[in-house]
């Protein structure tokens, strides 16, 4: 989907008409959001099963929270394709809506009937699209995890091969006879000291613990940071020469010589890269089902609660009409301008005026009760409306 484009569904009483009719609402409806405003299309939304009042204002309590839950999971998909494609062009590729792009979606939305039935309770649906949002984040964020796990795996293995001599593996630097192995007495320990260091270390390694073998320093190998240097001292003061090793900023290494060591980590790196591999083609895919699917839900839950809100604010018997605009971050601003110019009228005692006739935003005659179950945290407004952005 293309950057910078707002979406806003209004929902008006068809009584803005003379006619009373539908058709005529959003038409009178695009003559206030104007063609150099946004596109406006009609967004059908069906006739649900309205339970009692106090219901109502609890499912729109609920539908607003889930709202948030929707957008929240979309964006994070959306974060998680992005963290396996460098190219914006291939990430957006990925962001369709059952395999449309999302404004064509949305321009052409309908109401999926066969996997949420029209008939059943709001609860039941609300209920249905809670479980869908949930099972979707937590199958993405599984899936991604178990990737960037494997991803992390195999760069510290990949850094081990290509490091200085403080990190570096050392299976293929150190054989076996620069070791003293099972002995009773004695431990072989593999240092790394900085090439500025090595005068200092020459000086003092002998006196560093108890018990260190005279003049058993070996260099095994350097490079431009490190030289390694293997020294023998007795296994009751091996804690120690490690200890006082760590304080002179020495780097002690622990390995252990083991048969065929070498090319077990090259094993390791290979198996390593081709479930990395993999899992990033299922990562991808689930990823791509994961947007699409979490998407299609947010829509889904944005018309049950346009519904809910258009019940609670027009009454019944229910004659609205819903329409979608599409427009930019900065005309929405106008869009909301025009519309309150022209429909707040519709709030009745919800919306003072001072001496010029504008509307007073902070007027206390709103219902707490009404804005908070309808509305959240939105600002109140004289009709349904709600903004919304799908990146």
């Amino acid at each position: 989907m293309s950057k910078g484009v707002k979406f806003i569904l209004v929902s008006l009483p068809t009584s803005i008409s003379p006619s009373n009719h539908q058709d005529d609402a959003l038409t009178a409806l695009r003559s206030t959001v104007t063609n150099d405003l946004g596109t406006t299309l009609p967004f059908a939304i069906p006739t649900f099963s309205i339970g009692t009042l106090d219901a109502l204002v609890q499912q729109a309590d609920d539908l607003a929270k889930l709202d948030s839950a929707c957008e929240g999971v979309v964006n994070k998909v959306g974060d998680s394709l992005r963290g396996l494609l460098d190219d914006e062009e291939r990430i957006q590729q990925q962001k369709t809506i059952n395999e449309k792009p999302v404004e064509q979606y949305l321009r052409n939305f309908q109401w999926n009937k066969v996997k949420y039935r029209a008939d059943k309770s709001i609860a039941d649906l609300i209920e249905s699209l809670q479980k869908e949002i949930t099972g979707i984040d937590n199958d993405v964020k599984a899936k991604f995890n178990q990737y960037n796990q494997v991803k992390t795996n195999l760069a510290a293995s990949q850094r081990r091969q290509t490091g200085n001599l403080s990190t570096k593996s050392l299976s293929s630097i150190v054989k076996p006879s620069a070791l003293i192995q099972d002995s009773e007495y004695l431990d072989t320990h593999l240092i790394a000291i900085p090439n500025m260091a090595i005068k200092e270390f020459y000086k003092s390694y002998e006196t560093l613990a108890p018990m260190v073998v005279p003049r058993s320093a070996n260099e095994l190998a350097s490079d431009d940071e490190f030289t390694l240097f293997a020294v023998v001292v007795f296994k009751k003061h091996s804690a120690e020469f490690v200890h006082k090793a760590r304080e002179r900023k020495w780097t002690p290494r622990d390995f252990k010589y083991k048969e065929g060591g070498k090319e077990e980590e090259y094993r390791e790196i290979e198996k390593l890269d081709k479930d990395a591999q993999k899992l990033w083609g299922e990562a991808l895919r689930l990823g791509r089902t994961g947007y699409s699917d979490s998407a299609m839900i947010w829509i889904h839950v944005l018309a049950l609660r346009v519904f809910v809100e258009t019940v609670l604010r027009y009454g019944l018997p229910l004659d609205f009409v819903c329409g979608l605009v599409q427009t930019t971050p900065k005309a929405a601003k106008k869009v909301k301008s025009n519309l309150d110019a022209q429909y707040s009228y519709l709030g009745g005692n919800a919306f003072g005026r001072d001496s010029k006739g504008r509307i007073k935003k902070d007027d206390q005659s709103v219902s707490n009760d009404l804005q908070s179950a309808v509305l959240g945290d939105q600002e109140y407004s004289a009709y349904v409306y709600y903004e919304f952005e799908i990146v």
